[in-house]
């Protein structure tokens, strides 16, 4: 009998050793992106949502307007906010649009962080912890001083998202490091992919001199990349892209795409649940804004980037 007392204490202090004390505290905690159903790039940060709470023993929710309406979104930030979640990550995609949310949100007492979306003085304005994302204008500035000393003098930037003017900074950086005026290379290209590749080809047919494409996702890239595979095109003219997915990373494998800029967006929402965990339960707090990108990644650089695109990186 003692023997089967002292097998029994062995596999509870086994159990106990593989569970977390932390995963009995179960603190929820909602994410609150402006991504539309249909972007796949936001997968990623799904993963890593879920991979943060399992670790840490928090309840996780994503939320999104379906079609991507920042006012939608909007609602969702109050609807989240009224029930009194332990801590709320958010985008801000449009600060005239999304600060008066935060803003009420983080008066309640509840701890905001603002990721992906937005800059570290904004998520200062709206009274959030901290800011862990891609500077975006720092990023298309650097992109676009890489393409200059690769020799490209013009470009066409396929913006998917025209309605987040922080995404839209991405261009004008990018314009700025090339030294040139954004003017009119910017379109809308709107999010349908047949729309977006007719868009390109029709662009590139009406301005020749084009030398560099710069889309900014997954959701004008692949679009973009047929586009140059139709038109003869892919492999002739500079392309450069904000972050990874599949046909991306393929491109880059094939020589359609001579890099793209990776951002982590892994750690994005992952590093908010921790952060906000260890606030909550301690009151610790980093004391610095968390840059995640920008990385360039190169033909010469996938490795893991290939096996993980779309799934962590």
């Amino acid at each position: 009998m003692k023997k089967i007392a002292v097998i029994i204490l062995a596999a509870v202090m086994s159990v106990a050793m593989l569970t977390p004390i932390a995963q009995a505290k179960n603190e929820r905690i909602i994410l609150i992106s402006h991504a539309p159903d249909s972007d796949s790039w936001w997968n990623t940060i799904k993963n890593a949502l879920k991979l943060a709470g399992k670790q840490v023993g928090a309840k996780v929710e994503y939320r999104n307007p379906p079609t991507g309406d920042i006012g939608d979104m909007a609602r969702l930030i109050d609807q989240a906010a009224a029930s009194n979640p332990a801590g709320i990550i958010t985008t801000l995609a449009d600060p005239s649009v999304l600060s008066g949310p935060i803003k009420r949100a983080v008066d309640k007492g509840i701890p905001v962080i603002i990721m992906n979306s937005g800059t570290p003085e904004q998520a200062a304005d709206v009274g959030a912890l901290m800011y862990v994302g891609q500077p975006e204008y720092d990023a298309g500035l650097a992109a676009g001083k890489r393409a200059k000393r690769d020799g490209v003098k013009s470009f066409l930037c396929v913006n998917h998202v025209i309605s987040n003017p922080v995404v839209a900074e991405r261009c004008r950086g990018f314009a700025d490091g090339l030294g040139v005026k954004l003017g009119k290379s910017m379109i809308d290209s709107g999010q349908d992919p047949a729309e977006i590749k007719n868009k390109v080809k029709a662009y590139l047919k009406a301005n020749p001199k084009t030398d560099g494409i710069l889309t900014l996702g997954p959701t004008s890239a692949d679009p973009t990349i047929q586009a140059l595979k139709e038109n003869g095109m892919a492999g002739s003219i500079y392309f450069g892209t904000f972050d990874l997915g599949t046909e991306i990373v393929k491109g880059i494998k094939d020589g359609t795409i001579q890099w793209g800029i990776d951002q982590q967006p892994f750690l994005q929402a992952y590093l908010p649940v921790i952060v906000l965990v260890n606030y909550k339960r301690y009151g610790v707090l980093p004391g610095n804004n968390i840059n995640s990108g920008p990385g360039f990644i190169t033909k010469d650089a996938l490795g893991l980037v290939e096996k993980y695109a779309g799934e962590y990186r």
